[in-house]
């Protein structure tokens, strides 16, 4: 009896260690699907217009950084919406990760950008430890299901003092579209399935990097809001850019009447008076992590300030007294 109890003891032990950490969300491979399709398109380039401009605000953060980067990494660079933008003087050896090889092919780089394209899940990144000076993702970390055991990789991957610089699609992305389906499908059908797939919350990215052990954290978002003429041409977009629903639990079809009421609804709620067509809210959330280096600026350690901050009132009314005297 106590043999056979160790036994189921060790098995159940083996279960627990090999369960996930994490829940499968998005169907990875319906995302590569999505993203292949979109890029065999014959009009592809006009889907760019949102992707384009975020990666261009993306560029303009890594100039920021007065620092030559030797080697960097563009995780999901899709059609190549940073590398177009990434100048030489800047960067000197780019990698390219896409899980889809067509999208991949058709991304460009600028004149003198040394680059290399991998074929690559962001799932699944296998970068050499301490190998990359920077990390740069536009617009696609929020496909991926393991968000924390992602960002570690992509810590283990940079070299002390390395950066992690990108962005992703926030929780009120695509409110009105959510909103306008949901009251649809509750009139016509009597409850809700899940259209538009989750979001990252902006309260989670600091702690999610923390976790993941990166430090001086820099986190700030951006509103977009671009005009359709229905929802039609909205969800039209959204198949083009590849952003189409992508979740496991998504449904197989959606009725006509739904999509009609819909439809009706968004305009009723979200329309501007005496305007044509409907919003559609793009929110993006940008962050910059830096890996824990030797020559990082260093807290003071604790005790020895020389202030207390009950003196803080003081110390402003004389600051303040000096600069009235000059």
């Amino acid at each position: 009896m106590l043999k056979t109890y160790s036994k189921w003891a060790i098995n159940k032990c083996r279960t627990y260690v090999t369960r996930p950490s994490h829940m499968n969300i998005f169907d990875r491979n319906a995302k590569r699907l999505q993203k292949e399709r979109a890029a065999l398109s014959p009009d592809v380039e006009l889907y760019d217009y949102l992707k384009d401009e975020v990666g261009f605000r993306l560029a303009d953060r890594v100039f920021d950084i007065k620092r030559e980067f030797k080697t960097a990494a563009n995780i999901g660079c899709h059609r190549g919406y940073i590398s177009k933008h990434i100048l030489a003087e800047c960067v000197q050896h780019l990698t390219l990760t896409d899980s889809s090889a067509s999208m991949l092919e058709q991304a460009q780089g600028t004149p003198g950008l040394q680059m290399r394209k991998v074929v690559l899940d962001e799932e699944e990144l296998d970068f050499e430890d301490n190998s990359l000076d920077l990390v740069i993702s536009s617009l696609s970390l929020h496909w991926v299901n393991d968000l924390p055991g992602c960002f570690a990789k992509i810590k283990q991957s940079l070299k002390p003092d390395g950066v992690f610089i990108a962005s992703l699609f926030g929780g009120d992305t695509l409110f009105e579209l959510r909103s306008s389906l949901q009251l649809a499908e509750l009139e016509r059908k009597g409850g809700i399935a899940p259209h538009v797939s989750p979001f990252t919350q902006i309260r989670d990215i600091g702690s999610l990097l923390n976790r993941a052990g990166f430090t001086m954290l820099t986190i700030d978002t951006d509103e977009m809001v671009i005009g359709y003429p229905s929802m039609f041409e909205l969800l039209w977009d959204l198949k083009g850019m590849a952003e189409n629903n992508a979740a496991f639990n998504r449904p197989a079809h959606i009725s006509r009447e739904t999509l009609l009421a819909a439809s009706a609804i968004y305009q009723e709620l979200y329309a501007k008076p005496n305007e044509k067509g409907v919003p559609a809210t793009f929110q993006i959330i940008y962050f910059v992590g830096w890996k824990p280096g030797p020559n990082q600026p260093q807290p003071l350690e604790r005790g020895t300030g020389e202030v207390s901050l009950k003196d803080l009132g003081k110390v402003i009314e004389g600051v303040g007294k000096v600069k009235t005297e000059n």
